[in-house]
């Protein structure tokens, strides 16, 4: 099954638009069509419950409470986010807790995958001495000392449990709460932080201005589309870029690159330029962020914007990594390259020093603690590390609907 939930939606104001069956969680590359895809049936908001579930297929089979009701499409891509990463102890745990609490908006499903491992749910009774050790593991909130678990009776545990009468037969296995409460994690607006996918940067974003005592911050996981930017403001309460505070939850950027910029007093108006940096990063491999390390060394860029230009133009420099004089960096070139045809009977004769100072010389580059990098563009480095006027022109003042 390549999806967790997949519901068949509509509009009830316009049922001559018919149905469209969408997979969650949407892969991130779909996104945006289907945002699309939506929008063409007067779908898809970024707040309203505007989506009628008219069928919903999913191995969590409790979620078939969610027929019939208005959602937001992002509230369906949230709580299949949460459920994919959950392993088959857990889905018994959320399924017999939903049906037992009689959950049925997709609000409280939500609220539900933060706490349902508390409670306990025998599916097998024919081993006590298991379900006794997962009580007691339940109950410490999936954590035990090597030592408690060594002492511990399971089945003398399993049997209290049994005998204490608590549990509620469900179709799922009986479920016992063991105190669980439906804390409000979500509030129907802001989703919790949830690193489902790798990615470089996780801000948390909040309206500016002293916050209050019932904001929450709505998280941003970037690289990310424009268009997934524009909700997460919108569901942040926030209308436009500079109204946006903005904090680092997770950087993961290159450690070079981190360094180089001002991370800690970033606005909503860097946003698109930190994006455009992180989808600039995201695709490149281990050799390719030593490179990248080691030219933002050499140019020393001043802004997000600067080191996006350098990471969108890796093959305009030559990176030797770990050399760092011009000895090592001309034995490099004379034996490792390939530029030539290296003779090992000739190792006395070779200069490797002079060489390597007269390429160095040559290809104006130098050394740093990544290696030797050198440029060889034709604009300037300062030219190149400028964001192109035009491109900004293009752009204008509004990113995805949203006034900078």
């Amino acid at each position: 099954m390549s999806y967790v939930i997949k519901a068949v939606l509509s509009n009830p104001q316009r049922p001559e638009c018919g149905q469209i069956t969408v997979p969650f969680p949407i892969p991130a590359d779909q996104y945006d069509h289907t945002i699309e895809l939506l929008q063409a049936m007067n779908l898809g908001d970024s707040l309203k419950r505007d989506c009628t579930v008219d069928e919903v297929d999913s191995r969590c089979s409790v979620v078939s409470v969610l027929n019939g009701t208005q959602v937001n499409v992002d509230q369906l891509d949230y709580l299949a986010k949460r459920l994919d990463s959950f392993c088959e102890d857990e889905d018994a745990q959320f399924q017999a807790m939903a049906h037992k609490l009689g959950l049925t908006d997709i609000k409280d499903l939500i609220n539900l995958t933060f706490c349902c491992q508390q409670a306990t749910v025998i599916t097998d009774f024919s081993d006590l001495e298991a379900i006794g050790r997962s009580h007691f593991m339940n109950l410490n909130g999936g954590c035990a000392l090597t030592e408690e678990l060594k002492n511990l009776d399971g089945t003398e545990t399993a049997l209290r449990l049994i005998d204490s009468g608590g549990g509620t037969v469900t179709p799922y296995g009986v479920a016992y709460d063991n105190g669980m409460k439906l804390e409000q994690c979500y509030n129907g607006r802001q989703f919790p932080g949830y690193l489902y996918d790798i990615h470089l940067m996780v801000l948390e974003v909040t309206p500016a201005g002293e916050p209050t005592e019932d904001s929450n911050p709505e998280y941003l996981y970037l690289p990310t589309s424009e268009r997934q930017i524009e909700r997460t403001l919108l569901r942040a309460d926030v209308a436009a870029l500079y109204d946006a505070q903005v904090r680092i939850d997770l950087d993961e950027l290159p450690e070079k690159v981190a360094e180089a910029l001002d991370l800690e007093h970033l606005g909503g108006s860097d946003l698109p330029a930190l994006n455009r940096m992180c989808r600039a990063i995201a695709p490149l491999g281990e050799a390719d962020i030593e490179k990248l390390n080691a030219i933002v060394l050499m140019a020393e860029p001043g802004d997000v914007m600067a080191v996006c230009q350098l990471a969108e133009n890796l093959d305009q420099f030559d990176f030797t990594p770990g050399v760092q004089t011009p000895e090592e960096y001309g034995k490099y070139m004379i034996r490792q390259s390939g530029h030539f045809e290296y003779d090992e009977n000739l190792e006395g004769f070779y200069d490797y020093r002079s060489y390597g100072e007269q390429r160095i010389q040559r290809e104006g580059g130098q050394f740093n603690e990544c290696g030797y990098v050198a440029y060889h563009g034709e604009l300037t480095l300062e030219e190149l590390m400028r964001e192109d006027p035009v491109e900004q022109e293009q752009q204008g003042p509004q990113m995805g609907g949203l006034s900078c």
